[in-house]
């Protein structure tokens, strides 16, 4: 008797994705769903997505990338899952590699994948990722979302972790002002984790912590080995941290002023 095929789901989400989402979309078209839930583009993606033929696209509003990953996964309909961002890329290796494994009577319910960062269309080999993975394929029913973070979210896994050795290639720079942004919203939200887990503003951190990400990446971290890439990424990542810091002090100075305004 031939063995009963594992089915898998596809999970994206998105917001103002296009020049990137029709890679990755085309990337995982070997699942057997392919489920997005967009969070109101406003650049034609939900469009895109509408009209695409094995996409079901949902639109819910944006909280937190936590709740907005844990609403994605209610929606798969198979166990296995494969999570990607809409700026990742899954090779024809990886993908070979991936269906391998799910229909290989795995006692691994969830998969780390390391990641290939590209620059626009130019490989970053250092800058500090040279040993970034995340979880990407796992069982719907072994795992969640941890409520402790609110970006870059953590999984809880309910078994045994496996690494895949293909790499998933992450178009994480489109030009100057996206990554500025997305850098700068991340600080933002990280923030919001520091306040809401009352970890306190402090001036030293706001100076410090921002120059030693720059000097670890770009020094400890090789960086500067990926010349003026290298530069650019390395400055606005610190840069996220240097928004981190600032929005925390102002959290606290508004929850300061509205204790006062309230109090009798």
């Amino acid at each position: 008797m031939s063995k009963t095929k594992e089915k898998i789901s596809a999970l994206i989400i998105t917001y103002n994705e296009m020049g990137y989402i029709q890679k990755c979309i085309d990337s995982v078209s070997f699942a057997d769903e392919i489920i997005v839930v967009d969070s109101f583009s406003t650049d034609g993606t939900y469009e895109y997505l509408s009209a695409h033929p094995k996409v079901k696209v949902i639109q819910h509003p944006f909280t937190n990338f936590t709740l907005q990953k844990s609403y994605t996964l209610k929606q798969a309909s198979h166990d296995w899952v494969l999570f990607v961002d809409a700026d990742e890329v899954v090779s024809d290796a990886l993908k070979d590699e991936i269906l391998a494994t799910i229909n290989n009577n795995t006692d691994c319910v969830a998969y780390w994948f390391y990641r290939k960062f590209m620059f626009q269309n130019e490989p970053l080999n250092f800058s500090g990722w040279q040993t970034d993975k995340n979880y990407r394929l796992f069982r719907k029913s072994k795992v969640s979302f941890s409520d402790k973070k609110i970006v870059h979210e953590t999984l809880n896994v309910n078994g045994k972790s496996g690494i895949l050795k293909e790499k998933l290639t992450h178009y994480c720079y489109k030009n100057y002002e996206d990554y500025k942004a997305k850098m700068l919203s991340y600080g933002r939200l990280k923030a919001k984790e520091d306040f809401y887990r009352e970890s306190p503003y402090n001036v030293l951190y706001m100076i410090f912590k921002p120059a030693w990400k720059f000097f670890n990446h770009y020094i400890l971290r090789l960086g500067i080995l990926d010349e003026k890439k290298g530069l650019t990424i390395c400055y606005l990542n610190a840069l996220g941290d240097l928004e981190r810091y600032r929005e925390l002090k102002k959290l606290e100075k508004k929850n300061e002023l509205t204790y006062y305004l309230v109090m009798p």
